[in-house]
């Protein structure tokens, strides 16, 4: 519990702390006990000095709902977005104040005591305009945190390319490996030209112990302060329709692969006294998927994995997070023989999973996939969670492996 509070709580200023706690308050006890126990009779809300009662403030304190969990939200993840909202509520429940008292007492001492009874809210809302650079997008600072370099496996596409392209402009130096040899020399000689930063290209088969052991001896000269375990493989249809050999090898490069180069790498991190690892999961990993089953359980174990690591190395000062994409805009749904829908761009997938390191054990991206995943894991039966899950994944299985 004092590891969370801490996690919760450091590096914000005290009032900030304090208004995160009484919107927490508000969000979870007050307006649910105001929504569904507080008589409707005796219900009153204010909004911008207007006051209500009765069902018309029932329906107002859905918005007051909301407001507070997005503030919650916002405080606890140091949303950019709350450097100009915290201030214009702040400064909204100051004027609320003033038209409500001087509305209340009316004429000249109405407007006094309005304005004296506001003037500390306009002060906050003041403090909160003048510290907004607390919620401005911070740099990664990879280099000071972690060392001069970063091991991205799986890096000649999609995620794997961006994550490289974003850490190289950070300043690291990066370890490109994939099995394309051609793709990650031209990503290495983009990456030095744009950011002169140095390279190092290792072709290796992940799905191969003979891979993974040579990519370990490739980087034995290095110190990796950052280990990126972006391969992987997927594969969509139903189980007693897909090749076996391929079904090992989704295995072995979704779960052995990261758990061996983890192991190995994090070692010499601990000497050291910092480092990170990043996992590269999926939104697949929350639930059972039919049509998607083995993928969907090995993503599962890397987010259980990665998340326990995040626990067990924090007194290590090692970072631990796993990236949990939904559908993302690469070439990873025709390689795993889905028919194609839309999907993130992967440029704010990669950001989200860099941002996410020493700050969270791991990050779902975009609003659907939590929405989807929260829903599916906390609200629904298991039978009826994967008879839904079914459903959604026929809409992306080709007819012949259904």
């Amino acid at each position: 519990m004092r590891e969370w509070l801490y996690d919760v709580f450091r590096e914000r200023p005290w009032w900030m702390s304090a208004s995160l706690i009484f919107c927490a308050w508000m969000a979870i006890f007050y307006v649910p006990w105001d929504l569904f126990v507080k008589p409707v009779a005796r219900d009153e809300e204010v909004w911008l000095g207007i006051e209500v009662h009765g069902v018309a403030a029932k329906l107002a304190a859905l918005p007051h709902w909301f407001v507070y969990a997005a503030a919650v939200y916002g405080f606890r993840r140091r949303r950019p977005w709350m450097g100009f909202w915290a201030p214009v509520y702040v400064a909204q429940i100051a004027v609320s104040i003033l038209v409500w008292k001087a509305l209340e007492t009316g004429g000249s001492r109405g407007l006094l005591l309005g304005a004296a009874w506001s003037l500390p809210m306009f002060a906050f809302a003041l403090l909160f305009w003048r510290r907004r650079d607390y919620f401005a997008p911070r740099p990664l600072g990879l280099v000071r945190r972690y060392g001069e370099w970063a091991l991205v496996t799986g890096a000649s596409s999609g995620i794997g390319a961006e994550l490289a392209r974003q850490i190289a402009a950070d300043g690291m130096n990066v370890v490109l490996s994939a099995r394309r040899s051609d793709r990650l020399a031209r990503l290495a000689s983009e990456l030095e030209k744009a950011h002169g930063i140095a390279t190092r290209v290792v072709v290796a088969d992940l799905a191969e112990r003979e891979g993974q052991a040579a990519l370990l001896d490739a980087v034995a000269d290095l110190e990796i302060g950052l280990l990126v375990n972006n391969a992987g493989l997927g594969y969509q249809g139903r189980f007693d329709l897909q090749d076996g050999e391929r079904l090992r090898r989704l295995l072995t490069l979704n779960c052995e692969a990261p758990l061996v180069l983890t192991h190995a790498l994090v070692k010499p991190m601990c000497e050291r006294g910092r480092g990170a690892v990043l996992f590269t999961g999926s939104a697949s990993g929350y639930q059972p998927l039919p049509l998607r089953a083995a993928y969907a359980a090995s993503k599962a174990f890397d987010r259980i994995l990665g998340e326990s690591l995040w626990g067990e190395l924090r007194a290590a000062n090692i970072d631990v997070t796993v990236l949990d994409p939904g559908s993302t805009q690469t070439e990873f749904q025709a390689m795993a023989g889905e028919i194609p829908h839309p999907g993130d761009a992967v440029e704010g997938v990669a950001r989200a999973g860099l941002e996410a390191l020493g700050q969270q054990p791991s990050v779902l991206v975009g609003w659907w996939s939590w929405l989807r995943a929260n829903v599916a894991t906390r609200l629904l039966t298991r039978p009826i969670a994967i008879h839904a899950a079914h459903h959604m994944m026929e809409a992306q299985t080709p007819e012949d492996m259904r």
